[in-house]
């Protein structure tokens, strides 16, 4: 079984790779910023976000060389907090501190969709890919939670957290469930009909499993 490097980003405006079966630093990246980064799913490609809305892409193998390609995420100059690859690879979401979202085509860097969601004082929102990456889903400033299409980039569904402002928001890889957390951690199975149905509904107030303090 191949360990591949893990990241870790600091304050420090450092980035440090290390190999998973020991504890020595494999090499490091002198950003501006504070970075956030992510892999894709096979582990070829990772993607840092710096200041200013800068996106680099390295690969793992050569990352000392360079990022092999820089795009900047739909023009928007605010820190990106949260980065994820599509599962299949083909899309990136990113997730800004002043909550926007994005979608962005994992090759070229063009903008696929956006979204602009309450704002969230003192506490940044995170969005999610479902497993198909059909539909992105994410927490709100308001409360609520939002799903929209990729392709229509209609939103699809919007309902209560229960929770407040989501901070955490995290796809099961294998099963038709969702995670949320604030201060409480809670888990959903979403309704395929609504999803379906391309239509937005305000009233959708499922109850989630709420695990105690």
């Amino acid at each position: 079984m191949t360990k591949e490097p893990a990241h870790e980003c600091m304050k420090e405006m450092k980035q440090f790779a290390y190999k998973t079966s020991n504890l020595p630093t494999n090499g490091i990246l002198r950003l501006r910023g504070r970075p956030a980064v992510a892999y894709d799913q096979q582990g070829l490609v990772f993607a840092v976000a710096m200041e200013g809305g800068a996106i680099k892409l390295f690969d793992s193998r050569s990352y000392d060389k360079g990022p092999f390609d820089t795009f900047l995420v739909g023009g928007d100059t605010a820190e990106v907090c949260d980065i994820k690859f599509s599962n299949d690879g083909k899309s990136m979401l990113f997730t800004t501190t002043n909550n926007n979202v994005y979608v962005l085509d994992a090759y070229a860097g063009e903008k696929r969709c956006g979204f602009s969601l309450e704002a969230s004082p003192n506490t940044t929102i995170e969005a999610t890919f479902t497993p198909d990456g059909r539909y992105v889903l994410s927490g709100s400033g308001d409360g609520n939670m939002h799903a929209w299409n990729v392709n229509t980039r209609n939103e699809v569904a919007r309902w209560s957290s229960h929770i407040g402002a989501v901070s955490c928001l995290k796809w099961a890889p294998r099963r038709v469930m969702f995670a949320a957390a604030s201060s409480v951690l809670t888990f959903w199975i979403p309704n395929h009909a609504k999803f379906t149905g391309e239509t937005t509904d305000t009233d959708v107030s499922p109850k989630p499993e709420i695990l105690p303090h």
